[in-house]
């Protein structure tokens, strides 16, 4: 089933992606007309690292969220219910508004710090393979202690507007991204996803129990590690470029186990595919807003994923129930 619907949703993505960077096309179309070389400035500098990010951030919580609910067992396990979405938004903010940092890649490394303490911290408290409430509860404790820590490292920030400076970026957005930030997010998220990539087939194993990865040779505690060591570094890297974007990993990775028939290390590129194609389609979404009105991506992404995250917790309570 899988070999059928791979094709098909590259291809997707790659549609989502050209549509991204033509629309609006009437402005392009005038400015080609008028300034071919303003045109392709305007793709060049705003459209194509919004699409590049969108894509790129899509396929991070996709392929990280597939990774995260193999690790901890559970299909909540997602980026953001997690904590280490917020995490990264505490290290960024931290970065960017106490410690004077400027840089793109600096404020990078501070968002991978700060998802990589908050999945510590929820690692710590949780387990590894906790209880579907005791994973919600531990999650959404550091969730919102981070989101705490942020409205009060900008509330005590030296700048007196950090938080309308900050409003658009804490809800996700790729509006008004370059290219140099574009390559911070996705240089290192991507060499994270990679690796993630290459621990496929040790998911599959752990998902049928520690001894049998350990059995065949696999390190499940250092696997444990290594994931969300490595989740951290993609997730906490593109929140320091894009912000914190909600429920992402948590779709993609549900439709993409429907495609390779709950197999957790065989769903992480399909994850990441249906993730990348989720977050574009939201990006374009935004663009339907009336003009010189913005609406944050997360919003979008929050309005679809929460009728299915409750779908969810009630589909596993009836199982339980059963």
């Amino acid at each position: 089933m899988m070999s059928r619907s791979g094709p098909l949703l590259l291809i997707a993505v790659l549609i989502a992606g050209i549509l991204s960077i033509l629309t609006p096309v009437e402005s392009l179309t005038e400015l080609q007309r008028t300034d071919p070389g303003l045109a392709w400035m305007l793709i060049e500098e705003l459209r194509l690292p919004r699409t590049m990010l969108a894509v790129g951030y899509g396929a991070v919580l996709g392929l990280t969220g597939a990774a995260l609910q193999a690790t901890f067992a559970n299909p909540l396990a997602s980026p953001d219910i997690t904590g280490s979405s917020s995490g990264a938004a505490l290290g960024a903010v931290a970065g960017a508004y106490w410690l004077g940092i400027t840089g793109p890649l600096a404020l990078a490394v501070c968002g991978a710090i700060g998802a990589g303490v908050a999945l510590a911290a929820l690692f710590a408290v949780a387990g590894r393979r906790s209880e579907t409430a005791t994973l919600l509860l531990a999650g959404v404790a550091i969730a919102l202690a981070a989101g705490a820590g942020t409205s009060l490292l900008l509330a005590l920030a030296p700048s007196p507007f950090a938080f309308y400076d900050s409003f658009e970026w804490l809800m996700g957005s790729f509006v008004d991204r370059s290219l140099p930030q574009a390559a911070a997010a996705l240089i290192p998220a991507a060499i994270a996803c990679i690796l993630l990539g290459r621990r496929a087939t040790a998911l599959d194993m752990m998902a049928l129990g520690d001894d049998v990865a350990a059995s065949v040779g696999y390190r499940p505690r250092r696997l444990a590690v290594e994931v969300v060591a490595l989740s951290a570094i993609a997730v906490g890297a593109c929140v320091s470029v894009c912000g914190a974007i909600a429920f992402v990993g948590l779709i993609a990775p549900f439709s993409a186990r429907a495609l390779t028939r709950g197999h957790p290390g065989k769903a992480l590129v399909p994850a990441a595919a249906v993730g990348a194609l989720l977050l574009v389609l939201a990006d374009l979404l935004v663009r339907l807003a009336p003009a010189g009105r913005t609406i944050p991506v997360g919003v979008v992404t929050t309005a679809i994923g929460t009728p299915l995250f409750i779908w969810i917790v009630a589909h596993m309570r009836r199982s339980l129930a059963s």
